[in-house]
């Protein structure tokens, strides 16, 4: 049984150009969970923030959970290991990944002399998507294929693992997942879209459960948040973390994208991304704030989105 160290916090995004928020990106960090179905049979230890762990908590392929700090630092320092994987580019984290001992290193090291996060030989595809605009907006691959590329594995279209397992059950035909993360306002579809569209549906017999009319409950424990996703058919969301999950809890998905790729997300032929019509030349900008007059996430239709809840429905 190998011993592997995976590193992800979610301090930087591995297909962004941002190489140390502190905003921990809660998508990119669960995201990175397809990883774990090269490893299921290895001794896997995942170091990440203390605010990202419960998407990682109770998963079966992780078998040791460590959150970043000094401490934690200090004793990964003693192991060693057969393989690091560091989903990191935030350059003190490549300098702890240069001072573990390990066989083999995929992922993002530091540079001591440019003193950079830079890339391992097989990670050197993904450094120049996320920090070559041109390349990133013509980039077709999804993170996945992106992920197994850098471990030098082929994608076969393996899943999101979740280690929470829901308690509730479908009674809803849609949910409306409508709250995106601090980094990017620019992906919030405005409200009056999802009020029409939410009495479209509810015009036309379909029962719709909406993210901002629940209880607080689900905005403070995540496991009510993948209860509440999961009583749906049928997930309508923005790009963000609740688009991952429906998708690893088996859901119809549809993606309303603008500012950020669609082509990076796959939706294992239970979906499809929604993009603005007419599709702009500045789109996808990956910026936190429009320079337009209108942003382009207006120019995706609640009776587009409505129709294909329809098709997906039907």
């Amino acid at each position: 049984m190998d011993k592997i160290l995976i590193i992800k916090t979610g301090y930087s995004e591995f297909l962004e150009q941002e190489i140390d928020s502190r905003r921990v990106s809660l998508g990119d960090v669960f995201r990175s969970t397809v990883l774990l179905n090269l490893y299921k049979n290895e001794h896997v230890t995942w170091v990440t923030d203390k605010k990202a762990s419960f998407l990682l908590e109770d998963n079966p392929f992780i078998n040791r959970l460590v959150h970043l700090d000094w401490i934690a630092a200090e004793h990964l320092k003693k192991e060693r290991f057969d393989t690091i994987i560091n989903l990191e580019k935030v350059p003190g984290i490549g300098a702890l990944v240069e001072n573990i001992s390990s066989v083999r290193n995929f992922g993002f090291r530091f540079d001591p002399n440019e003193k950079v996060s830079k890339p391992y030989d097989h990670a050197f595809n993904v450094l120049s998507v996320s920090s070559d605009p041109i390349l990133k907006k013509s980039n077709r691959k999804t993170a996945q294929e992106l992920l197994f590329e850098m471990v030098k594995e082929k994608w076969k279209g393996e899943e999101y693992i979740l280690g929470y397992k829901p308690q509730t059950k479908e009674v809803y035909d849609v949910a409306l997942n409508i709250l995106v993360g601090q980094k990017w306002p620019t992906k919030l579809w405005p409200s009056d879209n999802w009020d029409k569209l939410e009495l479209m549906l509810k015009s036309n017999g379909f029962s719709v459960t909406r993210q901002d009319k629940q209880g607080s409950e689900i905005f403070e424990s995540m496991n009510k948040y993948i209860d509440w996703i999961n009583q749906s058919k049928l997930v309508v969301s923005n790009d963000s973390l609740g688009l991952h999950l429906a998708l690893a809890l088996k859901k119809k998905v549809l993606g309303l994208f603008g500012p950020t790729p669609d082509k990076e997300v796959y939706f294992y032929g239970r979906g499809k991304a929604i993009l603005p019509e007419p599709y702009p030349d500045c789109a996808p900008c990956f910026k936190p704030k429009c320079e337009k007059e209108k942003n382009c996430m207006e120019d995706i239709s609640p009776e587009r989105v409505y129709t294909e809840v329809c098709n997906l429905l039907k």
